[in-house]
């Protein structure tokens, strides 16, 4: 199968350049400023912008366990319609993936329901090290460590226990960084003048900075002290983002960083309107914190913008706050919302493909991904930033059916997904068939 893409704006590495693109197969096989090979298909991409597939590095899809929120076969539809082709997948599913057996049981759903390209991580637990030290780095993404409680019971809190797994592997450690007795005490403070129905507006003042700040900055000690390989997901305050460094290349950094859209997008004064739709773990913060985000996010110090896509049901959402669960759903949208702060000057499109392609593939060593090459896998998204279009129940793909972006209109668009160099998505409709790969790691 031939697919040949014409006179793309093509972002990739830094440079924006018109130029043909020729897909034989699964792979990138050609990028000229004139192919006039014969092809199966032909895609006009006058005007258009091509990118390289985003990668979502944190993303829970529900599946098994949590089915009725969402699962691998939904939540990957919407990612392609969002132009994110590959992800990788949390371990708070029910059951847990603690053990290799069940890690495993995810991979076997994937291969038959994933629409786009998966990788699962291992979860790590106060007493499963040695099932952490079975798995394989050649096509497991790492290992995740909730070091504050989250959706799911994964809490890792024994010292002991994570200083033996910061020092016994070599995998990508990714952690989740809230101190638990913090978050207990200041929980306790508002329950005790509130009750069950504390204010959602209060949610960043309990999982507050000094709980980020405090789990973040030991977890990166231990790295520091061990020389494990730290990625500290959802960073959401601007004194975390000090902690980071930005006078090396990434792909020489031991201890990196991720930013979440929503930590980009909202701060606590939308609680107001939004209500617990934008309650997450970690919070969202103040406006200086969104804005150190932002300032750390342009000059490297954060590496990779990911989504957290974490869908909960609309009636879930609407309890009372301690029994309103976290998270939000995003992988559809986590493109768009970039490209509106690219249009609005606040990042380049180089950036954006930087942060959520080229460096996830860099940190996470995703094998032939990630990047506009030849020979190099053909995932690829085009985008037409010139296509208003609103945010409606009718048009959001999610299991759970809605987005705390809801009402907003964005002026860019997908036109069109590839996934391994098959059209999946184009103009609104998706190509039922499947093309999801596991994704695999480049090993030392």
């Amino acid at each position: 199968m031939k697919t040949l893409i014409k006179n793309a704006k093509i972002v990739n590495e830094g440079k924006t350049f018109e130029s043909d693109i020729l897909i034989e197969n699964d792979i990138i096989s050609k990028i000229e400023s004139r192919i006039s090979d014969e092809a199966d298909q032909i895609i006009n991409a006058s005007g258009k912008y091509l990118l390289p597939g985003v990668i979502d590095d944190q993303v829970h899809f529900r599946e098994p366990g949590l089915t009725h929120k969402g699962d691998i076969e939904t939540e990957s539809r919407s990612a392609i319609a969002g132009g994110t082709t590959s992800f990788i997948e949390q371990p708070n599913t029910v059951p847990n993936a603690v053990t290799q057996e069940l890690l495993a049981d995810k991979y076997e759903i994937a291969s038959k329901k994933s629409f786009a390209n998966y990788g699962f991580m291992m979860g790590g637990t106060n007493d499963n090290l040695e099932e952490i030290l079975k798995t394989n780095p050649r096509n497991v993404p790492g290992i995740k460590l909730f070091l504050g409680s989250s959706t799911g019971n994964m809490l890792v809190d024994n010292p002991e226990t994570l200083e033996k797994i910061f020092s016994n592997t070599k995998m990508l450690i990714a952690v989740h960084c809230e101190d638990e007795a913090t978050i207990q005490a200041n929980t306790q403070k508002y329950l005790d003048e509130y009750g069950e129905d504390i204010p959602v507006k209060f949610h960043h003042l309990i999982r507050s900075e000094e709980a980020c700040y405090k789990s973040s900055s030991k977890a990166i000690e231990l790295a520091k002290k061990t020389g494990a390989r730290l990625h500290v997901f959802h960073l959401s305050t601007a004194k975390e983002a000090e902690l980071f460094r930005n006078d090396i290349p990434l792909k020489d950094k031991k201890i990196t960083a991720e930013v979440c859209v929503h930590h980009l997008t909202f701060t606590d004064e939308d609680y107001e309107t939004k209500g617990g739709l934008i309650k997450w773990n970690p919070a969202v913060k103040t406006q200086k914190d969104k804005d150190g985000l932002w300032e750390a996010l342009l000059d490297d110090r954060i590496d990779v913008i990911a989504t957290d896509h974490a869908p909960h049901t609309w009636e879930e959402k609407q309890n009372v706050y301690t029994k309103c669960p976290s998270g939000a759903p995003l992988v559809q949208h986590s493109l768009v919302v970039m490209l509106e702060n690219y249009k609005n000057g606040k990042i380049s499109l180089e950036k954006i493909v930087e942060k959520m392609a080229h460096n996830p593939a860099i940190l996470f060593r995703i094998e032939k991904r990630g990047f506009i090459r030849e020979g190099y896998k053909a995932d690829l998204v085009l985008v037409d930033l010139n296509e208003n279009w609103t945010v409606e129940k009718e048009n959001i793909l999610y299991k759970c059916g809605w987005s705390p972006l809801e009402g907003t209109t964005f002026h860019s668009k997908v036109t069109h997904t590839f996934v391994n160099g098959n059209l999946v998505y184009e103009n609104g409709k998706i190509n039922e068939q499947k093309f999801g790969e596991r994704l695999l790691f480049e090993v030392e």
